[in-house]
């Protein structure tokens, strides 16, 4: 079977979101795309009144009702569903590590009530090491936001990049999507300043803030002149400065179509980790997210 871009489907309202998220991408790189819905054995927590029989009945009806919605609004999409029995979180892995993209609806609310949704898609950002895309519901009333999700053209691409981990996985990610949509790229690069003492520290930190500036501007530039050659038609501006890397990543959401941060693939001693600017932005976005891995 041929690759795809693979969505998870599990009937919320984030789901069908990522699906038409999903669909869009799918066309812009001429693949099919999956509709996986996992279903398990263990206990249902939500729908305890459904027998094991009627369970695999609505594994089948879900994606089979989205797909059909896909076909009406992407006709010229070849769209496959996909149904399979087994842990949600590993079966998600397998597919990220089979297909060309894998695409999951986003819970992340902020707060308490962010921290405590999503398990399934968090756990699949943190094990795997390849490319995933969250997307959340955007705002019903604002179809700037809507356009924007759907991958409309308004919305840039923001890159976060940290000097201290080269993410080259990262970089080509953003480039080659920016490059698919006809997007510009805002490349973001925020760093914490040192403790200063002294007679004049307002002084003091204005100038060392603009040496360090000097210094990191001079690296971006040097690490993006290898992918700005790569992709000559992608429009792309550089804001560096000193603040809080989540913040600003998030602040610029607001008006992006996708914000891409990179995750060290590594095995923290009590497992597999996302990182805390990665998860910051995952639970604020209000756009969509691609956490790319990288070594």
């Amino acid at each position: 079977m041929s690759r795809a871009v693979t969505v998870g489907l599990d009937g919320s309202r984030e789901s069908v979101a990522a699906a038409a998220w999903a669909a869009d991408e799918a066309l812009l790189r001429r693949l099919p795309l999956r509709l996986l819905h996992v279903w398990d054995l263990g206990p249902d927590v939500h729908t305890p009144l459904l027998g094991p029989d009627v369970r695999p009945y609505w594994a089948e009806r879900m994606p089979r009702k989205v797909a059909e919605r896909m076909r009406e609004t992407h006709p010229d999409l070849e769209t496959r569903t996909h149904q399979k029995c087994g842990e949600p979180a590993a079966v998600l892995c397998e597919a990220a590590q089979e297909d060309e993209l894998l695409v999951l609806g986003s819970r992340g609310l902020g707060g308490l009530a962010g921290a405590m949704v999503g398990s399934v898609a968090l756990s699949v950002v943190a094990r795997t090491r390849f490319p995933v895309i969250l997307v959340p519901v955007s705002d019903p009333e604002s179809e700037t936001a809507e356009s924007r999700i759907r991958g409309g053209g308004s919305g840039d691409v923001v890159l976060g990049v940290d000097l201290a981990h080269r993410s080259d996985e990262a970089l080509d990610f953003a480039f080659a999507h920016a490059d698919r949509r006809g997007a510009a790229l805002r490349v973001l690069h925020t760093w914490s300043p040192p403790p200063l003492y002294g007679t004049s520290p307002t002084a003091a930190t204005a100038v060392v803030e603009s040496e360090v500036t000097a210094v990191k501007e001079a690296a971006l530039s040097e690490l993006l002149e290898p992918w700005r050659r790569k992709y000559p038609e992608v429009p792309v501006t550089v804001r560096c400065r000193p603040g809080r890397a989540a913040r600003d990543l998030v602040e610029a959401a607001r008006e992006a179509g996708l914000v891409v941060v990179g995750r060290r693939a590594r095995r923290a001693p009590v497992g597999p980790r996302i990182g805390s600017v990665a998860h910051a932005v995952l639970h604020r976005s209000p756009a969509p997210v691609a956490v790319v891995p990288h070594p």
